[in-house]
């Protein structure tokens, strides 16, 4: 048995992004200090989810990699001897900015860290405007508590990127997330949206016979704290819908959190139990690896 502790954070963000981090720096200390040895944070935690406009003034918020965020969440990791999973607005270069994921080891280095490939663009997701698309492809992560298939929320649509980081030896998968209900949308399909976000990672959990982690966000965010509109039923933004969660290798939900509350958690997992899983289900083995040329075109007519 190979057991890992993992915790993470469910937060809702304010425009007080010191106030973000504060909350987070001291959400981090309780959790290591009730065990937790990973700990996992939600996509973009340091602001508000700024990606609902395309408005200029928000790459200020961008920060280089080594930089500020690594080195306080870097000396975080180093005092409390854990592993964390940040998600950060990369300023790689002038005018080039990714939205990356870095994984701080306990002794405060960088472990590794991946540039989120697959960048949405819809309606108050507007992510194509602030950042260019990874190129560092899709590897795990080595560090003294596994080796982490770390990706970045839209990735977690997509069964190609579960199973590259799979074939690359990967332990568990992990996916900082911010996502949320459109107002528009009818209770009805606001649900159907949710329980589709899950069921698809926990599809990429049974295809590869690999445990599941996702945290994202809670709370409203509207979608300008100028507008001068009081409640959230009446001002446009998003409502994050929580429901952070770690599966199992077959699927299996561990640990499911509210759809509106924060919450910091630890769950408890069996790394050697995938080796087990997949000699049940060897999916692995029984690939057609040389009739799958057809997945490197676009449309097939």
């Amino acid at each position: 048995m190979k057991e890992l502790k993992i915790g993470f954070l469910q937060q809702h963000n304010t425009a007080d992004t010191h106030n973000n981090i504060l909350r987070l720096a001291e959400g981090i200390s309780d959790l290591a200090k009730r065990g937790a040895e990973l700990i996992v944070l939600q996509e973009l935690h340091n602001s508000l989810y700024f990606c609902q406009t395309e408005n200029v003034d928000n790459f200020d918020l961008a920060e280089p990699i080594p930089g500020p965020s690594t080195k306080l969440f870097g000396e975080i990791a180093k005092e409390l001897g854990v592993v964390i999973v940040t998600s950060l607005f990369e300023k790689r270069a002038p005018g080039l900015y990714h939205n990356t994921a870095v994984v701080l080891e306990k002794d405060g280095s960088i472990a590794g860290t991946y540039r989120k490939m697959h960048i949405p663009d819809d309606p108050a997701y507007y992510e194509k405007f602030y950042f260019t698309p990874g190129d560092l492809g899709f590897h795990p992560i080595q560090t003294s508590v596994g080796r982490l298939g770390v990706m970045v929320c839209w990735d977690q649509w997509y069964p190609e990127a579960a199973r590259l980081m799979a074939l690359q030896g990967a332990e568990l998968l992990i996916y900082p997330t911010a996502i949320g209900y459109d107002q528009n949308d009818t209770p009805e399909e606001q649900q159907r949206q949710r329980i589709a976000w899950q069921t698809v990672q926990r599809g990429h959990a049974v295809a590869n016979g690999l445990p599941v982690v996702a945290v994202n966000r809670v709370g409203f965010e509207p979608l300008s704290t100028e507008s001068g509109i009081s409640t959230e039923s009446e001002a446009p933004g998003i409502q994050f819908w929580g429901s952070s969660f770690v599966a199992g290798p077959q699927g299996e939900i561990i640990y499911e959190a509210s759809t509106d509350e924060e919450e910091s958690i630890i769950v408890s997992l069996d790394l050697h139990h995938s080796e087990q899983v997949r000699r049940w289900w060897p999916f692995l083995r029984d690939r057609r690896i040389e009739n799958y040329n057809d997945i490197l075109r676009r449309f097939i007519d």
